[in-house]
């Protein structure tokens, strides 16, 4: 079982000292990867759905976090966990994915989701409707300017251009690892379909098991590209007192948990850093050296 991390580009633990720190230190312990999640707005007041209590709460870029982690890490994969992709424009996102990799050394996993928070995608100006088309269509259009030999086109439904080219190209071949997000039957569909793995944020070891049940049947539904190879099973736990978002577990996070989502085909278990709780999401952040505590605990259970 891989051990990843989640959540310190947001709260007490997003400065640059902060932010080294604990990076650094979760490479020593024998993490493989640490996931930044996004926020650009938050609505204000908070709205129900949205996953942070109050408008105030402080969170980073994840790509710019990622980039200053990238510098102070040699190992770590840095994965946005997840970027909301149809907020994004797709050609200028392919080139920053393009940059952080070649900095990392080729160490950048790329997230992503197609959005929940109306407020949010209202303002950056992107439309609810049709979103996962979207997010479909952004997708190819990055791959084409990682891959494609120039003058690179892509002619699609939201995105379109011709008679460009973009370098330096992303060290790892054929661009980023692409990570789908998501709990629905189109989020499965689409990991199958365009990703090398799949992130499920908020749950129990039963209800990872009933969302790989999920991947299995989209398979059966498209076509898997033979070079995206095996999917990866990256789960965020619902832990007792920590996050249940999902369904609240009757039981700590502990070995045995760690063995019940090893049974159920989870290939990376990323533990969030922040107080989370259906009520008041992200009610708490923190302190550092809790943080850093929280990292020697969970690295002695798994790793």
């Amino acid at each position: 079982m891989r051990l990843g991390f989640f959540g310190i580009n947001g709260g007490a633990t997003c400065g640059p000292d902060e932010t080294s720190r604990l990076a650094r230190l979760a490479e020593e312990l024998g993490y493989d990867s640490i996931w930044a999640g996004e926020r650009v707005v938050a609505p204000s007041p908070h709205v129900p759905g949205a996953t942070m209590a109050e408008p105030t709460y402080p969170i980073l870029d994840p790509l710019i976090h990622l980039t200053y982690v990238a510098a102070a890490t040699e190992r770590l994969l840095l994965a946005t966990g997840v970027l909301l992709l149809p907020q994004r424009n797709p050609v200028v996102l392919a080139k920053q994915a393009a940059s952080l990799d070649v900095l990392s050394g080729g160490r950048f996993v790329l997230g992503i989701g197609v959005g929940s928070v109306e407020q949010e995608m209202t303002a950056i100006g992107v439309p609810m409707a049709g979103r996962g088309a979207r997010t479909d269509d952004y997708l190819a259009a990055m791959r084409a300017l990682w891959t494609r030999p120039g003058p690179v086109a892509h002619a699609g439904r939201f995105a379109s251009f011709s008679g460009v080219d973009a370098h330096p190209r992303p060290l790892q071949t054929g661009g980023p690892r692409i990570i789908v997000g998501g709990h629905s039957p189109a989020a499965f569909r689409r990991a199958v379909a365009r990703g090398h793995g799949w992130y499920g944020l908020a749950l129990d070891p039963e209800a990872a098991a009933l969302c790989i049940a999920g991947l299995r049947r989209a398979a059966d539904e498209v076509e898997r590209p033979a070079e995206l190879g095996d999917l990866e099973i990256t789960v965020t736990p619902a832990e007792r007192g920590v996050l249940e978002l999902g369904a609240a577990p009757d039981q700590p996070f502990d070995k045995a948990a760690v063995e019940a989502f090893e049974a159920a085909g989870v290939d990376r278990l990323v533990p969030v850093m922040a107080e989370i709780t259906v009520e008041r999401p992200l009610v708490s952040s923190p302190s550092p050296d809790a943080v850093a505590e929280r990292l020697e605990a969970l690295a002695e259970l798994v790793i």
